[in-house]
């Protein structure tokens, strides 16, 4: 991994190619992954605006372009996902298919572990059940 201190995890990630593949597997692991079930039930019928969302979120929360909040404003990600019933079962899919996704498309190890610590703490504040 780069050790630029100031670089951030977009640059270190690969920039808009990588977060775009990252995006993408992650999606088809939710549709190809029986282990991911219960995270892929409370998508929807099609996962093309998903796709494009995470794409464009993640993009930003990286450090990256904000392509989310110039076409959404603030992700105001809590509020987004009350809708869905979010318990441990999903939060902890959601992970492993993230964690899965980083993986397989060759994000660096060092980088995948702070990642991951990072995606935790918003996954589990997404929960809107005890389960």
């Amino acid at each position: 991994m780069n050790q630029n201190p100031t670089a951030t995890p977009f640059t270190l990630i690969g920039g808009e190619p990588a977060v775009h593949a990252l995006a993408e597997r992650f999606y088809d692991l939710m549709d190809l992954e029986p282990g991911y079930a219960a995270l892929r039930a409370v998508h929807g019928r099609t996962l093309d605006d998903a796709r494009a969302k995470l794409f464009w979120f993640l993009c930003g929360w990286l450090g990256g372009p904000d392509h989310y909040v110039e076409r959404f404003g603030h992700p105001r990600l809590r509020m987004r996902h009350l809708p869905f019933s979010i318990g441990v079962k999903e939060r902890d899919q959601w992970l492993a298919c993230m964690d899965q996704a980083m993986r397989e498309t060759g994000v660096d190890e060092a980088l995948r572990a702070r990642l991951n610590q990072s995606f935790f703490q918003t996954a589990d504040w997404m929960r809107n059940r005890g389960r």
